[in-house]
């Protein structure tokens, strides 16, 4: 499995132990990236540790903050679909890189974890 294949697998893995997600935020929201192909990223992570590695990582007064699960599932995901945005989740290492999956994707695999 690659290493963000298995960032991924700990994500699902992780939120479902502790039903709780993790973003980092400044004052003006969350921040999103910009893919190659024009595909815009929201991230979150599932433990403090790995968000509070990201707000590091991209510096600029970030801080983490956590979200329940029901919330982010019933509130945030169908907001990130309606504005054409998918999920990054537990994005790692130096350069923040990993998988990112439809909202949709999300929740398909989050059934039965609720």
């Amino acid at each position: 499995m690659s290493q963000s294949g298995s960032q991924a697998a700990a994500f699902f893995r992780d939120v479902r132990e502790s039903r709780v997600v993790w973003l980092v935020r400044d004052d003006d929201g969350s921040p999103t990236h910009l893919s190659a192909d024009g595909t815009r990223s929201l991230p979150f992570w599932s433990t403090s540790p790995r968000a509070q590695r990201a707000a590091k990582i991209w510096g600029r007064g970030l801080r983490v903050e956590s979200m329940p699960l029901d919330t982010w599932c019933d509130r945030l995901l169908p907001d990130a679909a309606r504005d054409g945005l998918v999920i990054g989740i537990n994005w790692s290492g130096p350069r923040l890189v990993g998988w990112s999956f439809t909202p949709e994707e999300v929740l398909n695999r989050l059934v039965g974890l609720r």
